[in-house]
């Protein structure tokens, strides 16, 4: 790649990339064959999403900041509430009352236990709680389990922007020490997993937000001015070749990794794993014609990249409800099959309407219905009645 060739950094929008709707796609591909059985390293895909969500949301905030100074928390959580809240109330409404009507019932429980803690976006902290270990039970009890990622999302969203608030309005260089305050916390993030990781089930360093923060914000590193600088200049004449060595080393990561057996995931091996995943995102944007970023390109990666967010949703609970009715090969197909279905029918019902067209989630008709829909899944929670539990009998023992 020739210099001409480079992206120029600027602080206004930038145009769209496909190669990061394909980079989506390859994330949501690994969970999905990961959940069926067929590649035990794919659950790193949710570390590339964690590392895009750092970059993008970075990249928007530091953006804002230098064109007015500020930023304003409002307008990107009401954003951000357009963006996710109508697609996964749907999916709660739709799985609950499913699994209500014709679930076993402990799913039943489960689900009416575990919805609330969804909706609150602490999910990952409840079933923590409840020691409900994330790789030894899949498949059987759980259908919004999974959430778990976004409730960790979740919480960045809520808690990074009013960081670049105070350094936007204090730093004369907002770019400069949003990555020096970033690595950071990554750094901090990294060495709490290490302490808390023990020899037996990972998931509390897996799930948490404090060990999981380093993903996201090795990707808000990679969106602030002077990486991106750095990652121009390497784009010069090095992009190519390091785009291919970071895309093949994060290949053979998702081939060889395993969430139970491969502990040097989480003394270190995760780290690893998102700040290749964050680098790679850096020079798709600032090298776009590179082999790679022409490769995540191919449309129908970058379509799957477009449904990502409705196929995270629906995949699982589609999973376990399907998985006691067919087994082995066929059940991947269903479920592929199934799942793709619904995440288009919500991606082009749901998600882009509400999200683009809907003037009633805008403006100040937009709180009324966000506490409309909250308040309807509240009450939902509450009017579906649990199964009893199971009494056991032991005057005959």
């Amino acid at each position: 790649m020739n210099r001409a060739e480079a992206v120029p950094l600027t602080t206004e929008r930038k145009p769209h990339l496909p190669a990061l709707d394909g980079l989506r796609g390859v994330a949501i591909l690994g969970v999905l064959v990961f959940h069926t059985g067929h590649l035990p390293g794919g659950f790193l895909g949710v570390d590339l999403f964690f590392a895009l969500s750092g970059y993008l949301i970075t990249d928007l905030l530091l953006r804002e900041a230098e064109a007015t100074g500020a930023v304003s928390l409002t307008a990107f959580w009401g954003r951000r509430i357009r963006r996710l809240l109508p697609a996964l109330a749907t999916m709660l409404a739709g799985v609950t009352v499913l699994v209500w009507a014709v679930g076993p019932p402990d799913l039943v429980r489960t689900t009416l236990d575990d919805g609330p803690w969804v909706q609150l976006n602490l999910v990952n902290w409840h079933l923590l709680a409840q020691s409900a270990g994330y790789w030894d039970r899949f498949g059987a009890q759980r259908v919004f389990e999974h959430l778990w990622s976004i409730a960790v999302e979740e919480q960045f969203y809520l808690l990074w922007p009013p960081v670049l608030l105070v350094i936007a309005r204090f730093a004369k260089r907002p770019g400069t020490w949003v990555a020096v305050v970033a690595a950071a916390a990554s750094i901090g993030s990294l060495a709490l997993m290490v302490t808390l990781a023990g020899p037996g089930d990972p998931s509390r360093v897996y799930t948490g937000t404090d060990t999981r923060a380093f993903s996201l914000l090795l990707g808000a590193v990679v969106a602030t001015e002077p990486v991106r600088a750095a990652l121009a200049r390497a784009g010069t004449r090095w992009a190519g070749a390091v785009t291919a060595l970071l895309a093949a080393g994060i290949g053979i990561s998702w081939s060889l990794a395993d969430g139970t057996t491969s502990r040097w995931l989480f003394t270190g091996g995760l780290f690893a794993h998102s700040l290749a995943a964050a680098l790679l995102i850096g020079l798709c944007v600032q090298a776009p014609r590179t082999g790679v970023a022409k490769a995540l390109a191919w449309p129908p990666l970058r379509w799957l990249g477009l449904i990502s967010y409705s196929l995270y949703l629906w995949h699982w609970p589609v999973f376990v409800l399907l998985s006691p009715q067919i087994d082995g090969l066929p059940q991947t197909w269903a479920v592929l099959a199934v799942s793709i279905g619904l995440a288009t029918l919500s991606k082009y019902l749901v998600e882009d309407p509400i999200r683009f067209r809907a003037r009633w989630a805008r403006g100040r008709r937009g709180p009324a219905a966000f506490a409309a829909i909250t308040a309807a899944l509240a009450v939902l929670w509450v009017v579906l009645p649990a199964p009893a539990p199971v009494v056991v009998d032991i005057t005959g023992l």
